[in-house]
């Protein structure tokens, strides 16, 4: 029987994502903490607080025995969150699967100093409706929006955005875009144009994504096709595409870091985004996020 607990997914890509994450969250809480009232951690798509990780079984050799398979218990963002020191002053989980709010709840039982309150129900509805009825004058939050695919409405970074208070980490679903946004328009119904300019904050991606193809002629050099329009942007356009998107609504966007890292085809991009437009916070921001993003790089990336 499964435990409430039980949340099986990820991969080296997870691992390298928390990693990133734990590390901003350390340094912003020992940075501001002395400069600001109040310090949140929002996480939008909260999971359970841990994670399931099934570990291969690997033969064994002349030296090493045979490993069998395992199951792993580990820390998800939450728990991370819960971890860091100093102590974040609000933690703020929201989750739709009643299922993982309940393993939520059981943490935060186990944590009855804290000041955690778990929200079940749509991210997107939560942020939107409330994010810019706090006064954030004297406090200061970083949100992780971790989603299971392309949730993260557009109106809900425009929101996160206005409040020019929350640090961003967002892990942008890179292979959900270019599925959706297929290599031919043709295949791309009102479904797919739907969820990409609710993504997207605007319906311009297909005069910025695509280009026209000249028709194909037959032997007599008559036309023997409609004009074609095809997706202009490899995945690296993709990301640059959606960089210069975010670009125009916060004031610093770094570069991402890819997930997987070495493995292609590229599947995420790890996005950070400051909303804060003091030139102080966005060099404080900056320094922060590019030193640990090309720790990461460093770390993961084997020169070519």
């Amino acid at each position: 029987m499964k435990s409430l607990n039980d949340h099986e997914f990820g991969g080296q890509h997870t691992e390298i994502k928390l990693e990133i994450v734990e590390k901003y969250l350390k340094a912003y809480s020992i940075a501001l903490r002395h400069k600001f009232n109040s310090l949140w951690y929002i996480d939008a798509f909260a999971g359970t607080g841990s994670r399931t990780v099934r570990i291969e079984a690997k033969d064994g050799d002349l030296f090493d025995e045979p490993v069998p398979e395992r199951v792993e218990s580990r820390r998800g963002s939450a728990k991370i969150a819960l971890d860091i020191e100093p102590k974040f002053d609000r933690l703020i989980f929201m989750e739709r699967k009643p299922a993982h709010c309940t393993a939520l709840e059981m943490l935060k039982s186990s944590h009855p100093d804290r000041d955690i309150h778990v929200l079940n129900g749509d991210a997107n509805a939560f942020i939107q409706a409330n994010i810019n009825r706090v006064n954030w004058s004297s406090r200061r939050a970083i949100m992780f929006l971790d989603p299971y695919g392309m949730e993260v409405a557009w109106e809900t970074l425009q929101a996160i955005a206005r409040t020019k208070a929350i640090d961003v980490w967002f892990l942008f679903p890179l292979s959900g875009l270019y599925r959706q946004a297929a290599r031919n328009i043709s295949a791309v119904d009102a479904t797919k144009r739907k969820v990409l300019t609710n993504m997207l904050g605007t319906d311009e991606w297909e005069a910025e994504l695509y280009s026209s193809v000249p028709p194909s002629t037959d032997l007599l050099g008559a036309l023997d096709a409609p004009e074609e329009r095809q997706r202009n942007a490899d995945v690296a356009g993709l990301e640059a595409y959606v960089k210069r998107r975010l670009e125009t609504i916060f004031p610093l966007v770094a570069d991402p870091f890819p997930l997987p890292p070495q493995r292609k085809p590229q599947r995420f991009s790890l996005f950070f985004a400051a909303s804060n437009p003091s030139p102080k916070a966005i060099d404080l921001a900056n320094r922060f996020a590019r030193h640990i993003i090309d720790a990461g790089i460093s770390s993961h990336v084997r020169p070519r």
